[in-house]
């Protein structure tokens, strides 16, 4: 599913009488981020899970080149067929691959999709912590002026 056709919320103000550590440097938009963690959190989990994996992240580099089979995806990994199955699997439920079948051979495709879906998570909050560490430099740099 994809996230372009869905239109931007601007994030909300700030609460009034809200607890800062320091309101020059705290952006409100958390919230927001947060908002869309919640919404996105059951795809997210399964892809971030299926990254935290070396192996399964070795087999996409390898299939961000070329489609393979799940045997040319085990064989420079030196692992069993049964095991590189175990990670296709896995990188599958993520939505990461797509698996096709042509005879008795499975072939594995890379599906960008989830992908692009955490980079944009994961940009919502590079910049949050640009605006606050840019606040932050501006106070270090003028601590006179608050």
């Amino acid at each position: 599913r994809s996230h372009a056709s869905r239109p931007r919320l601007p994030p909300p103000p700030p609460p009034r009488n809200h607890p800062t550590l320091n309101p020059q440097v705290d952006y409100f938009a958390v919230a927001h981020i947060f908002n869309l963690m919640v919404t996105h959190s059951h795809s997210l989990d399964r892809v971030f899970r299926a990254l935290g994996d070396p192996t399964r992240r070795a087999m996409l580099r390898r299939l961000a080149r070329q489609e393979h089979t799940v045997g040319e995806l085990a064989q420079p990994l030196r692992m069993s067929l049964a095991a590189a199955s175990k990670h296709v699997k896995a990188l599958e439920q993520a939505g990461l691959i797509r698996r096709t079948v042509r005879g008795r051979t499975h072939f594995c495709q890379i599906n960008p999709q989830p992908l692009a879906e955490a980079d944009e998570w994961l940009r919502s909050y590079e910049q949050l912590w640009t605006r606050r560490l840019g606040a932050l430099e501006a106070l270090l740099r003028h601590p006179d002026k608050e």
